[in-house]
């Protein structure tokens, strides 16, 4: 059996400019980098503006667990089966980030036949993208300390500075650092430390910002502390949002990339979902939707992570409304939420599965509150039993929704005809979608709304000094936008060992930011970590590269 990384390079790949004609781009608009990948050009991007709008699909999941989910897998298969039979479809995703494909994932290009190429580029550099968003977020914090060293006009409270640098990597021994050692040249003392690059407000605005214009003032509007009698400071105050803007200037514009069955894919932008919004660009979704008829998408993590930031914060901003959602699940994943341990996932165990599968329950249930449309994707793996994929079925149908299998990793697109013509059924339907709190709600009442509609905690345990920080960000403006959670990943709750669909839990918000560029409260819980660590066995320990310049290791 071929691994992911030995079928994405046999891929009879396209020239990027074929790609582009089937979705009627102008070739004089396509900026190619290299053969296989290009940007789209702002004029372009300005004049597909003027064609109508397809349908939008959200592909999310159940919450992940080690046994894995395939959400990215499903939207690139989506699309394949979406233009398998017949329809005019692109696939919209973010961009893999180093630190996950070099710890844990060792890749996120999906997967078997369902893949975007070329899977080495779009997993390593790509076109550039993170490395403009790491270059523009340091040189901020350059520029804070320079301002200090140069006297501090601006009266920064070293104590106070809320900027940190980032590098695309995980990388805990750069958490909390102190910088400015060595004597008086090489300017002052203070604690700091790093983010990952995904994790950072930089890339958040990039994925959120209109057009360069916007892009501009949004970065200019980023706070980066206090000074010592507490007023925020911001960017633009250091003059350093313009030489930011043109670092971002071409990392800005979506890539075209395509799948392995030579069909369009836009890959654009990455802010993790436990710790920022989870939603590739709104540049790249909007393109995306005046070039075709139906436009796949994903959020990230599960549904209580990113479908919510998908629906509250992104739609909310870019005025998107979606048709459909794509509830993505795995028989295993299932039995470990149903208590199965990951090495007797192989063995058949339907009644593990319903014990599991309250939590795809609670993720239909979860969905429907937005008013819209859902159905569950099976993706099928080959130790799945016909007993566990009924009972499956039987779950999703006492929800009142369907539950198709999914055979895109081995078959491709055709794996994934029956899913793409449910879709269509679905986006046939008349919306009735509604965000989940209004702008006009107090801060503090749509951090208890989510918590408490979506995660289903009991009460709200609000830690020293976060209510008061949200009492002065309305009093400052800040009360219309809308929240962004950080919490686990891996369980409704902010304890990522309690897994199905906890309840009876109290919700602890140790923490909140304003991020102002962006345009989003921050609520954290629990122990989130805005840079991760590597794993005992990173995936970097089997990834290389031969003689010929040929990669392995990737998956």
């Amino acid at each position: 059996m071929l691994s992911d990384i030995e079928i994405a390079q046999q891929a009879n790949m396209q020239p990027i400019v074929k790609i582009a004609e089937k979705i009627g781009i102008n070739v004089n608009a396509v900026e190619n980098y290299g053969h296989y990948k290009a940007k789209i050009s702002y004029d372009e991007l300005k004049a597909v503006q003027q064609k109508p709008k397809g349908k939008l699909i959200l592909v999310t999941a159940i919450n992940p667990t080690a046994a894995g989910e395939g959400k990215t897998t499903t939207s690139v298969g989506l699309n394949d089966g979406l233009n398998y039979i017949g329809k005019k479809a692109i696939v919209a995703l973010r961009e893999p980030s180093l630190g996950p494909c070099f710890g844990v994932k060792g890749g996120a290009a999906g997967g078997g036949y369902v893949q975007v190429v070329p899977m080495e580029d779009i997993n390593l550099h790509f076109t550039g993208d993170f490395h403009a968003i790491t270059s523009a977020t340091n040189l901020l914090a350059a520029m804070i300390d320079n301002h200090i060293y140069q006297g501090n006009d601006l009266n920064i409270d070293v104590r106070r500075i809320s900027w940190r640098r980032v590098v695309d990597m995980n990388d805990r021994s750069l958490r909390d650092i102190v910088i400015g050692l060595g004597g008086t040249g090489n300017g002052m003392p203070r604690e700091d430390g790093f983010d990952i690059t995904v994790a950072g407000e930089v890339m958040a605005i990039l994925c959120l910002a209109t057009d360069l214009t916007d892009l501009k003032e949004r970065l200019g509007n980023i706070i980066i502390g206090q000074s010592t009698d507490k007023k925020d400071i911001r960017a633009k105050e250091l003059k350093a949002n313009g030489a930011m803007a043109a670092l971002l200037k071409d990392a800005l514009k979506p890539n075209l990339v395509q799948t392995l069955e030579n069909n369009p894919a836009l890959i654009h932008g990455g802010p993790f979902a436990n710790i920022a919004h989870g939603c590739n660009s709104i540049l790249a979704t909007r393109t995306a939707l005046h070039l075709a008829d139906y436009v796949v998408t994903e959020a990230g993590f599960g549904a209580d992570l990113g479908a919510e930031k998908f629906l509250d914060i992104k739609c909310r901003k870019a005025d998107l409304v979606p048709s459909a959602v794509v509830l993505v699940a795995t028989i295993r994943a299932l039995k470990m939420h149903g208590g199965m341990a990951k090495d007797d996932l192989k063995t058949a165990n339907a009644d593990a599965v319903k014990k599991g599968a309250s939590n795809l329950e609670r993720h239909i249930e979860n969905l429907r509150k937005f008013g819209l449309p859902v159905v569950v994707a099976i993706n099928q793996f080959a130790s799945d039993s016909a007993d566990e994929i009924a009972a499956v079925r039987e779950i999703a149908a006492g929800k009142g929704v369907d539950a198709v299998l999914c055979e895109g990793f081995a078959k491709g697109g055709a794996g994934m005809a029956a899913l793409a013509e449910k879709v269509v059924e679905l986006c046939e339907l008349p919306s009735t979608f509604k965000y989940l709190y209004t702008d006009e709600m107090p801060l503090k009442d749509k951090i208890e709304t989510i918590a408490k509609e979506i995660y289903r905690a009991d009460s709200i345990e609000w830690e020293s000094g976060t209510l008061s920080k949200l009492k002065k960000y309305t009093e400052l403006g800040y009360g219309h936008l809308p929240v962004c959670m950080a919490k686990t990943q891996y369980s409704f709750s902010h304890d990522p060992k309690l897994l199905g669909a906890p309840t009876g839990f109290e919700y602890p918000v140790r923490d909140v930011r304003l991020y102002a560029g962006a345009g989003f409260v921050v609520a954290y819980a629990g122990e989130i970590m805005t840079m991760p660590g590597l794993p005992k066995e990173p995936a970097a320990n089997i990834i290389n590269v031969d003689a010929d310049g040929q990669i392995s290791g990737l998956f």
